[in-house]
């Protein structure tokens, strides 16, 4: 599914003008498809790296509950650690990428998650000891937030290195594809490698892909931006993201629904005693990259704060839906609308936070950004869990609409400062 994004001829692009981007560029059809195969042959990499984050998303929480007897919030918890080293590892990447070039942190990433794999693997063989195999897991999260903070802005400044500027807004569209689409594809392949086989299949599988990755990263080469001037001023990365909280904050609160789903869904039908999790999973996984494929060009058109105030509406909807009636029909139906509101958030606020920059630090913004949707899938475990454990799992998409609504009322506020700037 994510290679159809080949064919996808509505697009969005950014002309780069000094330290601005300007929308409006332009490309023939025949020149798109060829800028759209360049761009996939890079955010392929964010696609690897994240099936390997999504493939245990799903099952963990319940094989630490089931498997090794700890709580949902024990599970939550654990589940989370990974993005702590996420958060460190981003900014370290984002420098890294401005100046050294993305090739390096590609590597750093698959040789993250083929650890991933092996130790996944040794957490299932000692499954029979639960605290020796709860503290290897710990080992394991942690691994697995260095893997993303290093895959998360690589393969995005790779391509642009590539196409171009002008076309940042279509590879963080792609981008976004491939990271989300990824998680959500990989979290139900996972349950069901789970179901058929065990734990350790998952493992293997996670170890095959991090070596495939690895091996297609050398065959790549090396760039470094060409916009590299040693006496111009340096930009701390804390400053970087001070600038672009106002977008990424937005997000943050807006991951909460994605982050619930993705780590909680299988949860939340075991206490209902429903079956077709994995449907459920794979139901919000399409409708994010149906809204991905054809609503894109809707930023070109509105502007990235409008498109995302009508996603988070959307988003809203979804959630409330899942709150209020619990059936799995309507579960099916609020993944739906959740992951189809979803879809275009981080693209469109991340357009306008990347337009605050200029080219040769477009880097450290990507990464920048991209630690709040980490900080959001970070407090998602431990904040869902405690609340399953203090008001029963039926309450926790009651809080996540709750969460996503003051994302809803934060954007708002945006759209309208952008407004007053505009008319004045």
């Amino acid at each position: 599914m994510f290679f159809r994004v080949l064919y996808c001829e509505s697009y969005l692009t950014l002309q780069c003008n000094s330290s601005n981007f300007m929308l409006g560029a332009t490309v023939s059809k025949s020149d798109y498809k060829s800028i759209q195969l360049k761009i996939i042959n890079y955010v392929l990499f964010t696609f690897l790296g994240y099936v390997c984050i999504g493939l245990p998303l799903a099952i963990l929480p319940i094989f630490i509950t089931k498997n090794l007897g700890y709580s949902a919030l024990v599970a939550g918890v654990v589940i989370s650690l990974q993005y702590a080293t996420t958060f460190v590892t981003r900014g370290i990447s984002g420098n890294m990428i401005d100046k050294y070039g993305p090739k390096l942190s590609v590597y750093i990433s698959m040789i993250c998650f083929m650890l991933n794999g092996i130790l996944l693997y040794a957490v299932y063989l000692l499954r029979a000891n639960p605290s020796l195999s709860l503290i290897t897991l710990v080992v394991v999260r942690l691994i697995t937030g260095c893997g993303e903070g290093f895959i998360g802005a690589s393969p995005i400044a790779w391509a642009m290195m590539i196409v171009g500027q002008k076309h940042t807004a279509t590879v963080i569209s792609y981008n976004g594809i491939a990271s989300y689409g990824a998680l959500a594809v990989g979290a139900p392949l996972g349950v069901l490698l789970n179901e058929q086989f065990g734990l350790n299949a998952v493992s293997i599988l996670i170890l095959l892909i991090a070596v495939f990755g690895f091996f297609l990263a050398t065959k790549k080469e090396k760039i470094v931006s060409a916009k590299q001037d040693n006496n111009a001023s340096h930009v701390p990365f804390f400053s970087v993201l001070r600038k672009v909280a106002p977008y990424g904050i937005c997000l943050m609160l807006a991951g909460l629904g994605f982050g619930t789903i993705s780590n909680f869904i299988t949860l939340y039908y075991d206490h209902f005693h429903w079956a077709n999790a994995a449907l459920c999973l794979s139901v919000f996984s399409i409708l994010f990259i149906v809204g991905r494929l054809f609503f894109s060009n809707a930023i070109n058109q509105h502007g990235g704060i409008k498109v995302a105030l009508a996603c988070l509406i959307c988003e809203t909807v979804g959630l409330f839906l899942l709150a209020i009636i619990h059936h799995p029909y309507f579960a099916l139906l609020g993944a739906s609308v959740t992951g189809f509101g979803f879809s275009l958030v981080f693209p469109a606020l991340g357009v306008e936070a990347v337009k605050l920059f200029s080219a040769e630090r477009s880097g450290a913004a990507l990464a920048a950004y991209g630690l709040f949707i980490d900080i959001s899938l970070g407090i998602t475990g431990p904040l869902i869990g405690g609340v399953i454990e203090g008001f029963g799992i039926a309450s926790m998409f009651t809080f996540c609409t709750g969460i996503v609504f003051i994302g809803l009322l934060l954007c708002a506020s945006l759209n309208k400062k952008a407004a007053k700037v505009l008319a004045a």
